[in-house]
């Protein structure tokens, strides 16, 4: 049975990947970590530890204590809250990764880290961006995540660590709401249908991003790190996505479900230069080849979905 430590395990994709590894694997094989412990049904579902993943030492105690042979790795500060405070950005971006990849090598652990559209820029290809292309990110927080993925690489070549990992496209849940994102509003937008019938947008409506469900981001990492390695040519940053949007796209399918939803817009200067710089849309193909890579939801099942949720939820 694996054994897996989970860094970050109280965020937006923590949350619910603790919670799916957990189902998969037994509470007792998932041992969680985060810096808070503010989420109590998930920290006593299974073993938890409050700990910072900048502290190396710490880590590779866990990892001994409990046999842990999988880390997903997911401690970060994100795009918009990045900008806020660079400097927090990259202390924790790289020098938790660090800390978590010097464990790894210790121990002889596998390491999943999310990569990001984010690590694209202005000056990448902007419709189907390919797996191998320029990216030359403009945010500290695309900084920090091409630096990540050229650290897990050399950590695989240089040690042998097993690291792996995806380019997250903008992530949609109806689990927990996201902070600091600039995809956010993709979310913040069915809440706001569910519970005022208007949203007030904070990109331009014609704005094209990449987005995927949180089931199918859940998917993409456990499938991942079950793959085959011989098939990973590879290994980190794997484009995946599931559909591409605008916010008017998006408004548009919620009419199909409440047809009174309005939508404004008041544009966030920050956020919607972070968005210009990164693809409208990717192309996933080295995913689906090497490990068999593929989204179950597009935008109208998705839509409909997070409306039933949400909608029940409200009663």
């Amino acid at each position: 049975m694996k054994q897996i430590l989970v860094t970050g395990a109280l965020g937006q994709i923590g949350s619910e990947l603790s919670t799916a590894l957990r189902r998969q694997y037994g509470n007792d094989n998932v041992i969680l970590s985060d810096i808070k412990d503010n989420e109590q049904e998930l920290v006593n579902s299974g073993p938890f530890y409050r700990m910072d993943c900048r502290d190396s030492r710490r880590v590779a105690q866990i990892i001994k204590k409990h046999n842990i042979d999988t880390v997903y790795h997911l401690a970060a500060i994100l795009s918009a809250a990045g900008e806020a405070d660079p400097g927090r950005a990259w202390d924790v971006n790289i020098n938790g990764l660090y800390s978590v990849l010097e464990a790894a090598r210790e121990t002889g652990t596998a390491v999943f880290t999310p990569s990001s559209i984010g690590a694209f820029g202005p000056n990448t290809p902007k419709d189907f961006t390919p797996q191998d292309t320029i990216q030359r990110p403009t945010s500290i927080y695309g900084i920090t995540k091409v630096t990540g993925e050229l650290l897990c690489d050399y950590y695989y070549h240089r040690y042998g660590v097993d690291t792996r990992g995806v380019r997250y496209p903008g992530i949609i849940s109806n689990v927990k709401e996201p902070v600091g994102g600039t995809t956010d509003y993709a979310v913040y937008m069915y809440y706001a249908a569910v519970e005022k019938g208007r949203y007030t947008c904070f990109l331009k409506g014609d704005t094209y991003l990449d987005m995927i469900y949180m089931p199918d981001a859940i998917k993409a990492a456990i499938d991942l790190m079950e793959a085959d390695p011989e098939r990973l040519r590879h290994r980190n940053a794997f484009n995946v996505t599931a559909m591409s949007f605008c916010p008017e796209d998006e408004a548009a399918y919620i009419r199909r479900y409440m047809p009174g939803f309005e939508i404004n817009y008041s544009i966030d200067p920050v956020r919607q230069a972070l968005a210009n710089s990164w693809p409208n849309s990717l192309e996933d193909y080295a995913a689906r080849v090497e490990w068999d890579w593929k989204p179950q939801y597009n935008l109208d099942s998705m839509t409909k979905d997070m409306l039933k949720v949400l909608g029940e939820r409200a009663r």
